[in-house]
C-alpha cells in the first residue's frame, strides 16, 4: 500500500496563514506527527519543529518575552510544536509568539482535549483553528489503495481498527500486540494520569462495558451500580474518555413527539480494533455471533461516518432514533435541518422505515447501509 495521505492536510495547508495558530488534536498514535511532518516538507518557507515532550523545549519558551521570542522565531516562516500540551502557559506563549513575530505560521499538537481551554482558550480566541485526526478512515484508505483492495481487508479492519502503524504490520500475533500495547500504555495512561484519577480497574472495567454494549443504549445509573460508582463518578470518567477521543456518545433524536426516546445515550469508539483490544477479542468476524458482528458493523461504520464528518468539517449532528413501542433507526445524520436516517445491517437485509419516523418526517431521507452498498457511503 502506497503511504496514506490523510484527508486534513489539503485543508490544513490551505489554512496556513501568517499570524494564525493550527491546534490538531487526536489520540496518541493516529499519525499526528507524521501530518506536521509532511505539511512541513510541502511548505514553501523555514521551518521548525519542537517538542513539547523534551525539556529543551520547555526551556527554550519558558522565558516569555518579546525579545527573547523574536530572537528565536525572527525568520521562522511556520513554527511546528508536536505535544504542545506538556508546555505551562501554551495558550499565552502562543499568542504572545504569533502576535510579535512578524510572518509565522504556528501548527500545536496535542494527544487529548484535556487540556484544550489551555490551548485554545482565552489567549487565543480568534487566532486558531481546531481539526480533530483520527485513525485512518474508509475513504483515505480506499483513495490509497483501490476500492477492491480495501474491500478484501475490510473484516480484517473490523477486528484490527485503522491505526496507522498497523498497515505495516502483516503478522496477526503482533497486531494484537500493538493494540494492546496503545490501550494499556497511552489510552488508558493518559486518562489516568489526568487529576490524579487512582481508579484504573474501574476505569478499565467501564471501557468493557461500553464494549460489550456497543450499540445499544447505556444508563448512567445502571453502570453506576455495575461499577459500584456514583453516578457523577460514572458521567465523569466517560467524559474524560471522550476528550482521550477513546468514546464518543451519540444522543436520541427527537422534535418533541411525545412516544420518542430522547434522554438516551449510545457510546462508540473511535476504533474498533481499540474496542477489541479493550475486551481481548480479536476472533475472525466470520466466527462471531450474529449479535457481535452486527455490533461491530455498527460501530464500525458510525464511528466513519463521524470521521467523514471531522475530515470534511460538514458541520453534521449526529443521534439515533427510537419510540417508546421499540421502533428504532441507527443513525440519524441532521444537516441544516435536513435529516438523513440510515439503518445498518451486516448482512444484505433492506428493512424500510419505521413508519412512525416517516410520519413524523416525510422529507427525511431514509437509507440502509449493508453488506451489498456500503461502499456507497464513504
Amino acid at each position: 500500500m502506497e503511504k496514506v495521505k490523510r484527508i486534513l492536510q489539503n485543508e490544513m495547508e490551505m489554512r496556513l496563514k501568517p499570524q494564525k495558530v493550527m491546534l490538531l488534536f487526536g489520540a496518541r498514535r493516529v499519525g499526528k506527527t507524521v501530518l506536521v511532518e509532511q505539511i512541513m516538507q510541502n511548505f514553501d518557507g523555514r521551518t521548525l519543529l519542537l517538542n513539547g515532550e523534551s525539556m529543551d523545549t520547555v526551556r527554550l519558551l519558558e522565558n516569555r518575552t518579546i525579545v527573547n521570542y523574536r530572537q528565536m522565531f525572527s525568520g521562522i516562516d511556520l513554527l511546528c510544536i508536536d505535544e504542545a500540551q506538556h508546555i505551562p502557559d501554551i495558550g499565552m506563549k502562543l499568542k504572545l509568539i504569533i502576535d510579535e513575530v512578524a510572518g509565522i505560521r504556528i501548527i500545536a499538537t496535542g494527544s487529548s482535549s484535556f487540556d484544550l481551554q489551555n490551548l485554545a482558550g482565552e489567549p487565543l480566541v480568534g487566532r486558531s483553528t481546531q481539526f480533530l485526526l483520527t485513525p485512518f478512515s474508509v475513504s483515505e484508505l480506499v483513495h490509497s489503495s483501490s476500492r477492491m483492495a480495501y474491500m478484501q481487508k475490510m473484516e480484517q479492519y473490523m477486528v484490527y481498527g485503522h491505526y496507522p502503524e498497523l498497515e505495516s504490520i502483516e503478522n496477526e500475533k503482533f497486531k494484537q500486540e500493538y493494540l494492546n500495547d496503545v490501550v494499556d500504555a497511552y489510552l488508558l495512561r493518559d486518562i489516568l494520569a489526568f487529576d490524579g484519577l487512582k481508579h484504573a480497574q474501574k476505569m478499565h472495567d467501564l471501557l468493557r462495558i461500553i464494549a460489550y454494549q456497543t450499540g445499544k443504549e447505556v444508563s448512567l445509573d445502571e453502570l453506576g451500580v455495575q461499577l459500584a460508582l456514583s453516578r457523577n463518578t460514572v458521567e465523569r470518567y466517560l467524559d474524560l474518555l471522550q476528550k482521550a477521543f477513546v468514546l464518543f456518545r451519540i444522543g436520541g433524536f427527537s422534535r418533541n413527539l411525545r412516544k420518542e426516546v430522547s434522554k438516551s445515550s449510545k457510546w462508540y469508539f473511535y476504533d474498533t480494533g481499540i474496542r477489541n483490544a479493550v475486551i481481548r477479542d480479536y476472533q475472525p468476524y466470520r466466527l462471531r455471533s450474529e449479535a457481535e458482528r452486527g455490533a461491530l458493523w455498527e460501530n464500525y461504520f458510525v464511528s466513519d461516518r463521524l470521521k467523514r464528518n471531522h475530515n470534511g468539517r460538514l458541520g453534521i449532528n449526529f443521534y439515533f432514533w427510537r419510540t417508546y413501542d421499540q421502533q428504532e433507526i441507527d443513525l440519524i445524520e441532521e444537516l441544516n435541518g435536513n435529516l438523513t436516517a440510515i439503518e445498518m445491517k451486516s448482512g444484505s437485509k433492506k428493512p424500510t422505515a419505521p413508519k412512525a419516523f416517516l410520519k413524523a418526517y416525510p422529507d427525511a431521507v431514509f437509507s440502509v447501509l449493508n453488506a451489498d452498498n456500503y461502499m456507497d457511503f464513504v
